[in-house]
């Protein structure tokens, strides 16, 4: 320990109190240690505002593409292209034409089927024709059978007459009486009544068959108009139904946008023949297009439909924000649909946060403002304590 000397009035020396040479450090070490503490409470203090206010309430990633509902065009009808009117990049309403199919053999097949219409509705009114001529010849065959039960019992009289007349003549033939012309007279008579009554009998059968397929001509006529019109008729209905598919096929020759958007993959030249369900060409709607953001699983515990998200765009920067809110999250994760599972049977494995696709959509008015495609890189953040989420609980 120092000793300091100090002078006196008559000048003299004279030594001054001892000074402790450690005092000084240690005071100002806990002074630090002091500061130190204050930062570290205040920077928890700041943290935990921060998490309470905003770490907690937003969560965000940049695993986010734009995505829209693409309109597949494709025919519907086979034929050879006449016309495109559609290219990459360019814009179209909904109903504009795109594509032009060769119409030469929809018109022919129309024509085809409504002649076949014609054809039908004259059929339908000859069987309501038919219906009363048919009537009137089941009457005639009824006149006709009973006119053979009258010949049946005429003849059967002139049988009954030559029966007895031969058997009288051949009693009086013994005695003498009669002689024998008169008996082969009356054996002759006998036979052309029997064979009268045999043709009697056999046309009053005819007569009773024919009056049977009278009836069931005109049954089976009923049947086919039966309850109908000729407008109502099912032979009617059915070529009309024909000829309705054919005009149906005639309008699908014409390929129109379905929707509003931007041509894309166009893949149909003028001369192609394409058949039912080729692609053609796509319109992607750019004024619908919303965002896929792929949420850690660890981050989506207070994600609610409803609730408020903003997005950024590589395209724009962090200059544009789109306003959006979340429409819904996906089924499961991607890998639980995609070709080759993660799982597998050799125990290797590494478990590794997933992602959920969360869809959100964006304000119409920030996409006709600011458009953009589909596919691009975005960042979405979302506001998980917002307003939107109170209400869609």
């Amino acid at each position: 320990m120092s000793q300091l000397q100090s002078t006196t009035v008559d000048g003299s020396i004279a030594p001054a109190h001892p000074v402790d040479s450690d005092a000084a450090p240690s005071s100002k070490r806990k002074k630090l240690f002091a500061l130190l503490g204050g930062v570290v409470v205040i920077a928890g203090l700041a943290y935990a505002s921060y998490w309470h206010f905003i770490g907690s309430r937003y969560v965000s990633t940049d695993n986010a593409y734009t995505a829209a509902e693409i309109a597949s065009i494709t025919p519907s009808v086979s034929g050879i292209v006449q016309k495109v009117e559609a290219v990459d990049t360019q814009h179209v309403r909904k109903g504009d034409v795109l594509v032009v199919i060769d119409d030469t053999d929809a018109k022919l097949a129309l024509a085809q089927a409504e002649a076949e219409v014609g054809s039908a509705e004259r059929k339908v009114r000859g069987y309501l024709a038919n219906d009363a001529g048919l009537s009137a010849q089941v009457d005639a065959r009824a006149a006709d059978e009973m006119r053979m039960a009258a010949q049946i019992a005429s003849a059967q009289a002139d049988f009954d007459r030559a029966s007895i007349d031969l058997k009288r003549r051949e009693a009086l033939a013994h005695s003498g009486s009669v002689s024998g012309e008169e008996v082969s007279n009356a054996q002759t008579t006998f036979a052309s009544a029997k064979a009268a009554l045999e043709a009697a009998r056999a046309s009053a059968l005819q007569a009773k068959a024919s009056r049977a397929a009278a009836i069931g001509s005109l049954d089976a006529n009923k049947v086919l108009i039966a309850d109908t019109t000729v407008d109502t008729n099912p032979e009617v209905l059915l070529a009309r139904a024909k000829r309705d598919q054919a005009r149906v096929d005639l309008q699908r020759t014409v390929l129109r946008a379905p929707v509003d958007g931007v041509v894309a993959k166009r893949q149909v030249q003028v001369g192609q023949r394409v058949e039912p369900g080729a692609s053609l060409l796509s319109v992607v709607p750019v004024d619908s297009v919303h965002v896929d953001a792929n949420f850690k699983e660890v981050q989506l515990d207070n994600v609610r439909v409803g609730q408020a998200v903003e997005l950024t765009s590589d395209l724009y920067g962090s200059k544009v924000v789109y306003r959006g809110k979340v429409e819904g999250l996906a089924g499961g994760a991607g890998s639980a649909f995609a070709m080759i599972p993660a799982q597998n049977a050799t125990g290797n494995w590494i478990k590794v946060v997933q992602r959920l696709p969360v869809r959100v959509a964006i304000d119409p008015a920030d996409l006709r403002a600011h458009p953009i495609g589909v596919g691009l890189s975005m960042e979405a953040t979302i506001d998980t304590r917002g307003d939107d989420a109170a209400s869609a609980h």
